[in-house]
């Protein structure tokens, strides 16, 4: 398999193994032209103004070490940060990057009792950012957004009242 649809496919089972773990039902659409890799959405979520919230999610995943201080460094297509940043969508959009060993044995564990997937990813929020006037931006991922069963909640308690993180 190319090294980058490995990647790509290691990701969503990353991703959809803690939105199965936070009850999330997850969909894509048949093309991607607008940077939404994944979607997840909730049903009869009460106490916010949608019932059915969703988030969408452009997945990245690399090996390079990417951590500069307290953020990761990622270069992101001028198109992609364009669709990210918009401030008119419906419902939330995020970044998440997955960061895993070079070689692919190293990705996940499995025995008897555990299955261990392996390294972080981490997310963020584009929305509201400014437009730029170049071929790639590079963005900065706090590395304190580590993306957990709990965020993915958040998240979609946020899209319900219809806000982002």
């Amino acid at each position: 398999m190319d090294p980058e649809v490995q990647k790509e496919q290691f990701q969503r089972a990353f991703v959809g193994a803690l939105a199965a773990h936070a009850g999330l039902n997850p969909g894509q659409d048949a093309v991607d032209d607008d940077s939404v890799d994944l979607r997840l959405k909730a049903k009869g979520v009460v106490g916010g103004i949608f019932r059915n919230p969703q988030i969408e999610f452009q997945l990245k995943c690399t090996f390079r070490d990417l951590i500069k201080g307290d953020t990761l460094a990622y270069s992101l297509s001028i198109k992609n940060y364009n669709d990210l940043r918009a401030d008119d969508l419906l419902c939330p959009r995020y970044l998440v990057l997955l960061v895993v060993p070079r070689e692919p044995a190293e990705w996940l564990s499995h025995s008897e009792d555990c299955l261990t997937l392996y390294h972080e990813c981490y997310w963020m929020s584009l929305k509201g950012y400014p437009e730029r006037d170049t071929k790639n931006v590079t963005v900065h991922l706090p590395i304190k957004n580590r993306l957990r069963t709990s965020t993915l909640e958040e998240m979609i308690r946020a899209a319900s009242r219809s806000e982002s993180l």
